[in-house]
């Protein structure tokens, strides 16, 4: 199974970045913090050629449940969303929260919200792009 979930967008990327966060919020996730490399490495005397945001996205609702069952999950949370521009165009995509889950706990219900959450982002960058 491949570990990340990424997609091309046919949009430039201010237009991906606008979209995607639309989507995540019609979800109930809000970004509490953006990064942008290219804008980071400059800030610090490097040159970098290509826009690369991350976002970092929750559902405080889905966030609670997580860290309830299991405390050491909170390691990967807030989830991280990047959208960036490359040769092969602008692309949006994560690292899969079940594939993350799974190195922390086997937890049954740790499983099923993982996979949930990676089905509502997904879902979001699916229906963005």
């Amino acid at each position: 199974m491949h570990t990340v979930f990424e997609k091309n967008s046919s949009y430039p990327i201010d237009e991906t970045i606008k979209r995607v966060k639309s989507e995540l919020m019609d979800k109930g996730f809000g970004v509490l913090w953006e990064l942008n490399f290219k804008n980071k490495f400059k800030e610090k005397g490097f040159d970098y050629k290509y826009d690369y945001w991350i976002f970092e996205v929750c559902n405080p609702k889905i966030a609670i449940q997580v860290i309830e069952t299991d405390q050491t999950a909170g390691y990967f949370l807030p989830c991280k969303v990047a959208v960036f521009d490359s040769d092969q165009g602008v692309r949006a995509g994560l690292v899969k929260p079940s594939e993350m889950i799974g190195l922390v706990s086997n937890d049954s219900t740790l499983q099923e919200h993982a996979k949930n959450v990676e089905d509502i982002l997904t879902g979001a960058i699916d229906r963005a792009l």
